[in-house]
C-alpha cells in the first residue's frame, strides 16, 4: 500500500516546483489544462493545480494521443524540468496520461483566457474555485487563518471553539437568525405544557450567533487569554459589499487588560505582524489579487504609527467638513462609511476612535468613572474597507452591571463571572473576510468567502 508521505511526494505541486527543482530532475505533475498552443512538432499547455496563480507550461510532443488534449481537461504528466527561454521552469514531458476529459463545449460557463465579471462568477458557485482570482483569494484566505493561528499561539493564547448555537444576542440589535427543527412532528412530540411548540426541542428561544464574545469571557475567567476564529451570523436587510448574513469573526479576549490604549497597542502590533507574515507567505497571490482588483499593491499603513482620536474630536472634524459629505452627520449615530473613510485619509493613517458615548456601545462595555456619558470603547477604521475592529474594555463592576437598562434577562450567569474572582478584561472583534478585502483591495466582500450568503441569495 502506497504510505501517506510516498502519496503526496510523489506528484509535485506547481508552486514548489521553482524552490524545490532543478533543471534536468524528472518529476511528475497533476492538474488542470488552462490553455493549448499547437505548433509543428511540440504542443504547449499551461496548467494549474490550484497551488499559485502562476502559469506553468508544459510541453509534449505532437502526435495522435496528445492531439486530443484540450483546455479543461485533467492530465498527469511525468517528464524533466527545464529552464525556458522566459527564464521560467517548464516541464518536458515523455508521458502523459489524460484522468478526465474537461467538456467546455457542453455547458460550462467561463470561457478560457476570458475575464468574467465578479457578478457572474457568482452565478456559478460550484465551479468557481476554477477561476484563478478566487482560487487566489482561498490560498490568501488559509494562509491568513495560520497567520492569526500561529501568532495567538506564539503568545499563549487558548483558542476557544465559541458555539454556534446560542441563546443570548450579544449585541443587543436584534439581527438575530432563529433555529428550531424543521420536524413539526419532532417539535409536538417533544412539546411541554409550559413551553411554546416552537421552542420545544431546547425549551426556550435558540439563535445563530452574532458573536462568540460572550463566551469567551467565561472561558477567559479560568484560562487566561483566549481567541475565536468562528463563523457568525447577522439577519441584515443590507446588500452592502462590506456585509454578509453568514462570515467569520476573529475575536480575543485579555485579561488583566485595564488600559483602552493598552488594547489599541495589542491590535495594532497584532494586524501589522499578521499582515507581514501574509505578505512573506503569500506575495505572489496577494499582487495578482491586487492587479484583478484593480488595487494598489502598497500596504503603506504596515510602516506607519496609527492615530488615536476620541470620539468627540473625531466628529468635531466631521463636523468641521460635513459639506463634503452626502451621507447625513449626526453627533449621535455615529460614523457612516464615507466619513469613516475621510478620517483615516484625514489622519494619513489606521485610526482608532475612542472613548463613545455610551448609548451608541453594547451594555457590556466598562463605563468610565469620572464620565458615566462615555464607555472605554474603540473603533478601529482602515483605508478601503473603514471599521475593521470593535473592542472595549468590559464592564468589571457586578453592580453597575446588573443595573444596566440594556442587559438581557438572560444574562446572570454573565454577571456572576463578575461575582467570583472577577477580574479586568478587555478584547475585540475583526471581520475577518473584511480583513482580506483590506489585504487584497478586493471591492465585493462575497468574493473573498467560498460560498457567500447575503439577502435573496443561499446557494448551495
Amino acid at each position: 500500500m502506497l504510505s501517506i508521505r510516498r502519496y503526496f511526494s510523489s506528484v509535485q505541486r506547481i508552486a514548489q516546483i521553482a524552490n524545490a527543482s532543478k533543471p534536468g530532475e524528472t518529476l511528475q505533475v497533476q492538474g488542470w489544462i488552462k490553455n493549448v498552443r499547437r505548433l509543428k512538432n511540440n504542443i504547449f499547455l499551461d496548467i494549474n493545480d490550484g497551488s499559485t496563480s502562476e502559469k506553468f507550461q508544459l510541453v509534449v510532443p505532437r502526435n495522435a494521443s496528445t492531439q486530443q488534449l484540450a483546455s479543461g481537461s485533467v492530465i498527469s504528466a511525468v517528464g524533466r524540468v527545464q529552464l525556458a527561454p522566459n527564464g521560467h521552469y517548464e516541464l518536458h514531458a515523455d508521458a502523459v496520461q489524460c484522468l478526465a476529459e474537461g467538456h467546455l463545449q457542453d455547458g460550462y460557463p467561463f470561457t478560457p483566457k476570458q475575464k468574467h465579471a465578479p457578478e457572474y462568477v457568482r452565478e456559478h458557485l460550484h465551479l468557481r474555485a476554477r477561476v484563478d482570482y478566487i482560487a487566489a483569494q482561498m490560498r490568501i484566505r488559509h494562509k491568513a487563518q495560520k497567520a492569526i493561528h500561529d501568532y495567538m499561539d506564539e503568545l499563549h493564547f487558548v483558542q476557544i471553539n465559541t458555539p454556534i448555537l446560542t441563546t443570548n444576542d450579544c449585541e443587543g440589535a436584534g439581527e438575530v437568525f432563529r433555529v428550531q427543527p424543521d420536524s413539526e412532528q419532532l417539535l409536538k412530540q417533544m412539546a411541554r405544557p409550559s413551553v411554546p411548540v416552537e421552542q420545544s426541542y431546547f425549551d426556550q428561544k435558540v439563535f445563530l450567533s452574532v458573536s462568540g464574545q460572550l463566551h469567551l469571557e467565561a472561558m477567559s475567567y479560568g484560562l487566561g487569554n483566549t481567541y475565536t476564529l468562528a463563523p457568525a451570523f447577522r439577519a441584515e436587510n443590507s446588500k452592502s459589499p462590506l456585509h454578509l448574513a453568514e462570515f467569520y469573526m476573529f475575536e480575543a479576549e485579555l485579561v488583566h487588560m485595564e488600559q483602552l490604549d493598552a488594547l489599541a497597542a495589542f491590535i495594532e502590533r497584532m494586524l501589522k505582524d499578521i499582515t507581514q507574515r501574509l505578505l512573506n507567505s503569500s506575495a505572489s497571490d496577494l499582487h495578482f489579487c491586487q492587479e484583478s482588483a484593480n488595487a494598489g499593491s502598497d500596504i503603506a499603513w504596515l510602516q506607519l504609527p496609527w492615530q488615536r482620536l476620541s470620539y468627540d474630536a473625531a466628529m468635531a472634524i466631521i463636523m468641521e467638513h460635513k459639506d463634503k459629505f452626502k451621507s447625513a452627520v449626526s453627533a449621535a449615530d455615529g460614523f457612516s462609511k464615507e466619513q469613516e473613510l475621510f478620517l483615516v485619509a484625514h489622519c494619513g493613517a489606521p485610526v482608532f476612535v475612542i472613548d463613545w458615548p455610551t448609548q451608541q456601545k453594547p451594555f457590556y462595555m466598562k463605563v468610565s468613572r469620572s464620565d458615566p456619558q462615555r464607555v472605554h470603547a474603540l473603533d478601529l477604521l482602515m483605508p478601503a474597507v473603514g471599521e475593521l475592529c470593535g473592542g472595549s474594555l468590559r464592564e468589571c463592576d457586578a453592580q453597575l452591571l446588573q443595573a444596566h437598562p440594556q442587559l438581557p434577562r438572560d444574562l446572570s450567569w454573565y454577571v456572576e463571572l463578575r461575582k467570583f474572582g472577577g477580574l479586568h478584561t478587555g478584547g475585540f472583534g475583526m471581520g475577518f473576510e473584511r480583513y482580506l478585502q483590506l489585504v487584497t483591495g478586493v471591492k465585493n466582500i462575497r468574493d473573498v468567502i467560498a460560498f457567500p450568503r447575503y439577502p435573496h441569495s443561499c446557494k448551495m
